[in-house]
This record gives C-alpha cells, sequence and structure tokens, in this order.
C-alpha cells in the first residue's frame, strides 16, 4: 500500500539494493540485503553541520521499502532467486557442490533486481561481498559496536539519541587506540590482515551505511555488521532482545566459521558477558579469549561474576579501561605482534 501510494504520487524515482556484506566457509554463503527507494544519502564530511547529520539520518529511518521483490543472486555459478519481504529484506544461504577457492578471502556476488517495480527502472544491479577464511586465518574476532568501539552512550537514551543524529561517521570518534589494536589482532603473528573480524550490534540496518563509512573512515578492519531490525516479524532477523539477537548471530557466525578460534570483545553496558558466557557453554574449545570494555562502573561486580563462571569453563574475561590493557594481554599471549603495541600505544595518544 504504501509503496503504491509513493509510485501513484510520484515520490520514488528510483530503486536501489541496499547488499550486506556476507560470510561463509568454502561450502557455502550467507549474506541479506534490502530494496529500498534510492535515498541519495552520499558520503558525510567532517564540517557536515548537526542539520545535515540529522536530515540523512532521517532518511535512513523514514525508508520506501520494496515488499515482493525479486532479487537475483550470481556466484560461483550458481544462480539463485530470493523475494523481498513486507520491509523490503531479501535472505541468501547458498550452497555449492564443489569447495570455492580460498585465495581472496573476499568473494564477489553480483545481484540484480529481477522485478519491475517502476516504468522507466533500467537496470539495477550491484555487487556484494562475502568474507570466507582463507588458509592463514589464526583466529577470528566478533566485537560489539556502541561503546566498545565508538563511544555512544547506549546505556543513556537521549544521550544515545543525541549522538546518533546530530553525528556523522567523520565525527564518531572511536575509543583511543582501538583501530590500531583491531589492525593488530587482524594481522596476528603472519604480519597481514587475514584474520576476519565480525561486528555484532544491536543498532538497527538502517545504520548499515553509515556504520561502514564510520570503519572505512576510521581504519578499522573490513567485516560484515550484523545488525537489527526494528520490525517486529521476522524470526530470521530476530528482532527480540538485545541477548537474543547477538546470540543468534554469532552463534550463527560460528556454525559457518567452524574450524577457528575466536576473540569476542564487548562492553559491561548491557549483558555482553553473559552472551559470551552462552556462548562458550553452547560452543565448548571455540572462544580463546574474552575483552569486556568498563564502561558501566555499576556493573563491575556483575561482569567479574560472570567472568568467574566462565573462568570455571578455560576462558579469561578481562576487564578492560582503556585500549592498552587489552593490546599488552594480547600480546603476552602471542596473539599480537610485540612491535604492534607501539602502534596501538602511538595511536592512542594521538587520538587522546
Amino acid at each position: 500500500m504504501k509503496l503504491g501510494l509513493g509510485k501513484k504520487l510520484g515520490l520514488i524515482h528510483s530503486v536501489m539494493i541496499m547488499p550486506y556484506q556476507g560470510f561463509g566457509n568454502d561450502k557455502e554463503v550467507f549474506f541479506l540485503g534490502r530494496v529500498l527507494r534510492d535515498r541519495g544519502i552520499g558520503i558525510s564530511k567532517l564540517e557536515d553541520s548537526r542539520w545535515l547529520n540529522f536530515k540523512k539520518m532521517y532518511k535512513r529511518f523514514m525508508t520506501w521499502e520494496i515488499p515482493n521483490a525479486e532479487v537475483q543472486a550470481s556466484f560461483n555459478g550458481v544462480t539463485q532467486v530470493a523475494t523481498t519481504d513486507e520491509e523490503g529484506y531479501f535472505e541468501f544461504k547458498i550452497r555449492f557442490q564443489e569447495a570455492i577457492g580460498k585465495q581472496n578471502p573476499w568473494q564477489q556476488i553480483r545481484l540484480e533486481l529481477v522485478s519491475k517495480v517502476l516504468k522507466n527502472q533500467g537496470e539495477v544491479v550491484v555487487c556484494n561481498e562475502v568474507f570466507v577464511p582463507s588458509e592463514y586465518v589464526e583466529f577470528g574476532v566478533i566485537s560489539d559496536i556502541d561503546d566498545t568501539i565508538v563511544p555512544t552512550g547506549a546505556t543513556r537514551l537521549w544521550e544515545m539519541i543525541k549522538t546518533t543524529f546530530l553525528g556523522n561517521a567523520q565525527t564518531r570518534v572511536p575509543f583511543p587506540g582501538v583501530s590500531a589494536f583491531y589492525q593488530a589482532l587482524s594481522k596476528g603473528l603472519v604480519g597481514r590482515e587475514n584474520n576476519p573480524f565480525f561486528y555484532v550490534s544491536s543498532s538497527p540496518w538502517n545504520l548499515y551505511d553509515f556504520l561502514q563509512e564510520l570503519m572505512e573512515v576510521h581504519h578499522l578492519p573490513k567485516g560484515p555488521l550484523m545488525l537489527r531490525d526494528i520490525g517486529l516479524t521476522r524470526e530470521h532477523f530476530i528482532s527480540g532482545s538485545h541477548f537474543e539477537h547477538k546470540l543468534v548471530q554469532i552463534e550463527r557466525i560460528f556454525s559457518m566459521i567452524h574450524d577457528i578460534p575466536f576473540i569476542l570483545i564487548g562492553d559491561s553496558g548491557q549483558h555482553d558477558a553473559e552472551i559470551y558466557l552462552q556462548i562458550i557453554r553452547d560452543f565448548p574449545g571455540r572462544v580463546k579469549m574474552i575483552y569486556i570494555r568498563d564502561v558501566a562502573p555499576a556493573k563491575h561486580q556483575k561482569v567479574l561474576k560472570t567472568a568467574e563462571e566462565i573462568a570455571k569453563l578455560g576462558v579469561e574475561l578481562m576487564l578492560v579501561t582503556n585500549t592498552m590493557e587489552a593490546a599488552h594481554h594480547a600480546a603476552s599471549k602471542g596473539w599480537i605482534l610485540q612491535e604492534d603495541i607501539t602502534d596501538v600505544a602511538l595511536k592512542k595518544q594521538q587520538d587522546e
């Protein structure tokens, strides 16, 4: 009904496929995406005003979804079609008869909008990427975003609203030293960025392009973003609680990337420690380490109590107040190069 009204009033001039980077193994890949009216948001600039930032963020949330549209994915000789749901989302899980090569960890998938939504639509084609770990992977990293990478005040509603709607990817600055530490983890001891990163957050999919730009601007390792739908109907997007959403998404990653251990990074503001405890119970032997940024002093003791439960299962949880603590620990364990400690310290100083 909304789409029909928009077309009738001439409010929809072009449509777009918004692909969300995915992941998989040598036998199958998984990714999501969305078909929407082309919003024309563009790249942000440091000098953008608060009003311009607000208008762009408004466009991200006031979407015109394209339901019941067919999207075709072509990859590695396999063609598959998915239909968008009532909010424009589509999902692909593509399996292969023969294993795909692992030389390039980022694989390209062609997506085309098959359905004719507008009269003068033209060709709507985009390229999506999925991560398939190479043979050089030492471990993977799964990180939260809000109050783990960037301060957002996720535990304070008004502070979070101001931060989200009045800033942009250029002005949202990560915690000091985070980008250098994450780069060091990505390189590991091999010295090349082979270790995969996955970002799991309760932020809505509407912020996907914003968060991707933030990662690029601040030189955080490239990796799939697993966000949350703000609707209430789709089971496969898990739009329920923060705990349920993150647990399901991390378990999906563990199930598909099944032959490497993981370092989990989060914060004390919500329930990351308890979520990670459940992951260890569900996937014994798969978690190397847990780093929790201490952003909520009132929850300090609760996190330490959870850490005791985690220790009983043979995994260490470290509650850190700054990035250097985690970096020194990772170096002492032989997970990052000693010389990268200097880079983390220098970047932390610059950020501060």
